[in-house]
């Protein structure tokens, strides 16, 4: 799962800087570059989701996920991790939707923040919401701060990369008229910069996997 992620972060992470600096590529060629990397986040994200959906709710041991029942999706309202999974999954299929989109962009600012823009905040507002799940779930109430737990660093990098999500994903917004210029450049930024949470993230996950 995090060789996954971390694949699909670093596509992100090639696809912002290729929008930053002078290069031989066409915009549909980047646009392909983020389209694959959103790829890899919705498959690791169903396989974090179909983790979460089949383990054992250590709350209750007669939890009926112990009795080899496999769940696709599952359905566990009450259950941190597993609200934290599906809205991360949620906000990939939207991040999907969004970078195909912007492959080859219909003509128009409306057409535009329709079938781009909108599915991209509404991706990036899913993964704000799955990201504090998760840092929730790890620090069993609404903050903690636990610079020595590997785990805590994990949901702290991949909260970082949630918002600066968001935050380019609402920078990114087709205006009417002409667009000023620092919209683009700050709303790639941003999107190398959760990128890189993510990353990190998904580096470290690989990390605490093999001391396991």
């Amino acid at each position: 799962m995090g060789l996954v992620f971390a694949c699909g972060a670093a596509l992100f992470i090639l696809g912002a800087l290729l929008s930053l600096v002078p290069n031989p590529l066409a915009a549909w060629q980047v646009g392909v570059v983020f389209f694959l990397g959103s790829i890899p986040f919705t498959t690791a994200a169903f396989m974090q989701n179909f983790q979460a959906a089949n383990a054992p709710d250590v709350d209750d041991p007669l939890d009926g996920t112990v009795r080899g029942r496999v769940r696709i999706i599952g359905w566990r309202p009450v259950n941190l991790g597993w609200l934290s999974t599906i809205t991360q999954l949620a906000g990939t299929i939207a991040f999907n939707v969004n970078t195909f989109d912007a492959i080859h962009p219909l003509p128009g600012w409306y057409s535009q923040d329709l079938t781009i823009w909108l599915p991209g905040v509404i991706g990036s507002v899913l993964f704000l919401i799955s990201g504090y799940l998760a840092f929730m779930e790890i620090s069993h109430g609404y903050f903690s701060y636990s610079p020595r737990n590997t785990d805590w660093w994990i949901a702290f990098s991949n909260l970082l990369g949630c918002v600066f999500f968001l935050t380019a994903g609402v920078i990114a917004f087709v205006p009417r008229g002409p667009e000023p210029g620092w919209i683009a450049v700050t709303a790639n930024v941003h999107l190398l910069l959760g990128a890189t949470g993510f990353f990190i993230g998904a580096v470290l996950m690989m990390i605490e996997s093999r001391k396991r």
